[in-house]
């Protein structure tokens, strides 16, 4: 059986520019790509904490070390810039394959530079710390 679990996520990100005459997709800075695994072009949902929005496209590098999360095309109108969003990338993963499979989230600071990575057992306590809402 193949089951979806995310595998990649950058949280709370801010929207640094939006561009609605770009034809779609969502430019991420390729240091945070990296760093939580997305792949250029990979399909991803974004959450928009601000507006609740959700929405699904693919992502682009952009520059690294640039700290940029850019809303293109249609999917610049779900968001303005400063909105807080999380961005994830999910992955069928097969039931022999789920005792190595390590998500990994990508925390970040207020300029979308990369603050903390967590994976395995430090995921969990992280999740474990997180207020109830």
């Amino acid at each position: 059986m193949q089951r979806q679990f995310f595998h990649g996520k950058i949280h709370r990100a801010r929207v640094t520019e939006a561009n609605v005459d770009y034809q779609g997709s969502l430019t991420v800075d390729a240091l945070l790509l990296e760093a939580s695994g997305i792949l250029p072009y990979e399909k991803v949902q974004v959450i928009n904490i601000s507006s609740g929005e959700r929405f699904e496209t693919y992502a682009i590098p952009g520059e690294p070390g640039s700290g940029t999360i850019g809303l293109n095309g249609g999917a610049a109108r779900l968001g303005r810039v400063g909105d807080p969003v999380i961005v994830i990338a999910y992955a069928s993963v097969a039931d022999d394959e789920l005792a190595s499979f390590r998500p990994r989230v990508v925390l970040v600071d207020a300029d979308n530079r990369v603050e903390e990575i967590l994976e395995g057992e430090e995921l969990v306590r992280w999740q474990a710390r997180q207020p109830a809402r």
